[in-house]
């Protein structure tokens, strides 16, 4: 397995990109956690709801996620990090098709 290094406040705001080349939304946030001392990516949260769940410390996030949910189907995406393509980090790809994600 090779190892990969990418600086994660570089890939914030990148569009992602499906297998068939349509944006699938933006990265918006990172999921990690500590393993023996060592920080390991998890998932990736991508879309308009990302960008609300970042916002939903405050109290107008908060207020506002619920409704918007109630609205719209699919408005963003849990990724897990094996399902994205990095090797160029200027565009990253999903490795599988869109159906697989998981929705926020």
């Amino acid at each position: 397995m090779s190892k990969q290094e990418i600086n994660l406040e570089l890939l914030l705001g990148r569009r992602v990109l499906s297998l068939n080349g349509r944006s699938i939304g933006r990265v918006e946030e990172v999921q990690a956690e500590l393993r023996k001392g060592r920080c390991f990516v998890t998932e990736f949260h991508v879309g308009s709801y990302a960008m609300l769940e970042r916002l939903a410390a405050f109290s107008i996030g908060r207020a506002a996620l619920p409704l918007l949910r109630a609205r719209k189907k699919h408005g963003g995406y849990r990724i897990a990090w094996d399902q994205l393509d990095f090797s160029n980090p200027d565009q990253p790809r999903l490795n599988c098709e869109v159906n697989k994600l998981k929705p926020i």
